[in-house]
């Protein structure tokens, strides 16, 4: 289809499905719960290298974690692209935990050398929900050897803490592994990160929020932008929303808790708020504890993104590495329910977008997924259209109905010029 024909259609598509009521349920899922990504493909988990199934950039796998050491999954890398893997392992609602166990993911090479590690911990809410690690098979811009040849790579992943051993977490946890690949840039940038930045804290926007039903999972996140959106969220459950941030800009966002005439306690670590990049690596989060009474939590500073924040030892800077979409993910801890009951409360997020957008660094070929990296698409230049009409609708929070019926007709429009240019030529479809 055409160009403009198929901005159309995704616009379309993608109203369609916020409208929907099965779309909208996502939004208040069962605690505990998480939506995988309905076009995961499923993988065995293998106990060694050898049998390990092959992770494709661009495409989400389902597979499952014992407790019974690591599983291996493997990546077939060229010898110039940045490879990133993220896992998402969701434990039964009813799992046992503690603040120390949680999620190992590495990447090494055929010879068994690190080229990344990463643990991400359930932390001071002690609750069942799922926790996401990430690793990377980086070119360094060092020039070490490890790491940089083309071959066979592996994915580890396997429990950190209690959760290893079998006595303690005997249930397996649903896995959600995601594969993308970065090229290298088209000319050779800095090689360090940036020494200074503005590290100020943003004011929340104010105002009266609108109502924004969260997703249960990745794939599901709705978009939001700059704005107020209100949802409501019960004990255990975990709730993920996307907010695009090109070149040069920087996410900010609080979350506010609303009270409950319900007193029955403090629950510490019980409302955390994370921050995920693209390729859904840890950047940075916040917790606060509730005894019933509103609270809210500010998510640290951040850097405007830039390629060359890679290159900074905090994951707070080197996670702001490229542009995207990047998520806000919010969990209740399950243990509010004890002290205050299963109900639901009124969960405010405030988000901001600092910064105009920059053109991009100029890669030299396409990342994969192909729009993983938002508006640099594969070289550095500007977005789609579909891809800009999306963001003025997350932040404007324009209607469904009249975005509806704006981009119904505006389809019909075009589908009439493209029956009309389809009887005097034949089109070929767009990549």
């Amino acid at each position: 289809m055409g160009g403009r024909t198929g901005a159309a259609l995704l616009i379309l598509g993608t109203v369609l499905a916020a409208a929907s009521p099965a779309r909208a349920s996502t939004g208040t899922p069962e605690s505990g719960s998480y939506a995988f990504d309905p076009g995961a493909r499923t993988v065995a988990a293998a106990p060694g290298t050898g049998g390990a199934a092959g992770l494709a950039a661009g495409h989400s796998y389902r597979s499952t974690l014992t407790g019974k050491g690591p599983v291996y999954y493997r990546l077939d890398l060229d010898g110039t692209s940045n490879a990133y893997v993220s896992a998402t392992a969701v434990p039964p609602a009813d799992a046992e935990v503690s603040a120390a166990d949680g999620l190992k993911v590495a990447v090494q090479d055929a010879d068994g050398h690190s080229c990344s590690y990463d643990t991400e911990l359930f932390g001071a809410s002690r609750s069942p929900h799922p926790v996401t690690a990430w690793g990377a098979r980086e070119i360094a811009a060092s020039g070490r050897t490890a790491c940089r040849s083309a071959g066979s790579y592996y994915v580890v992943v396997e429990r950190a803490g209690r959760a290893a051993g079998t006595e303690s977490s005997p249930q397996p946890w649903q896995l959600e592994l995601t594969a993308a690949t970065e090229p290298p840039l088209a000319r050779p940038g800095p090689t360090r990160a940036p020494e200074a930045w503005d590290s100020a804290s943003a004011t929340p926007p104010p105002g009266t929020p609108a109502s924004r039903p969260a997703g249960a999972g990745f794939a599901t996140a709705p978009l939001v932008g700059e704005g107020a959106w209100q949802t409501a969220v019960r004990p255990g459950q975990t709730l993920y929303y996307k907010v695009p941030v090109d070149w040069g800009q920087r996410p900010a966002a609080t979350v506010e808790l609303g009270g409950t005439a319900e007193r029955g306690g403090y629950t510490a670590g019980a409302l955390e708020l994370a921050l995920f990049n693209p390729v859904r690596a840890h950047v940075t989060d916040v917790g606060v504890g509730y005894d019933g009474t509103q609270k809210s939590a500010a998510l640290p500073p951040v850097p405007p993104v830039a390629y060359r924040n890679r290159y900074a030892a905090r994951d707070a800077v080197s996670g702001m590495r490229f542009a995207g979409s990047y998520y806000l993910v919010v969990h209740l801890a399950a243990r509010v329910a004890d002290r205050l009951g299963p109900g639901a409360l009124p969960l405010t997020l405030r988000v901001r977008v600092d910064g105009e957008p920059q053109a991009g660094p100029g890669y030299a070929g396409r990342p994969s997924p192909r729009d993983v990296f938002g508006a640099a698409g594969g070289a550095g230049g500007a977005g789609a259209s579909g891809d800009t009409l999306l963001k003025a609708l997350a932040v404007g929070g324009i209607g469904t109905g009249t975005v509806l019926l704006a981009v119904l007709g505006g389809w019909t429009a075009l589908a009439r010029r493209r029956a009309a240019q389809m009887r005097t030529s034949a089109q070929n479809p767009t990549a």
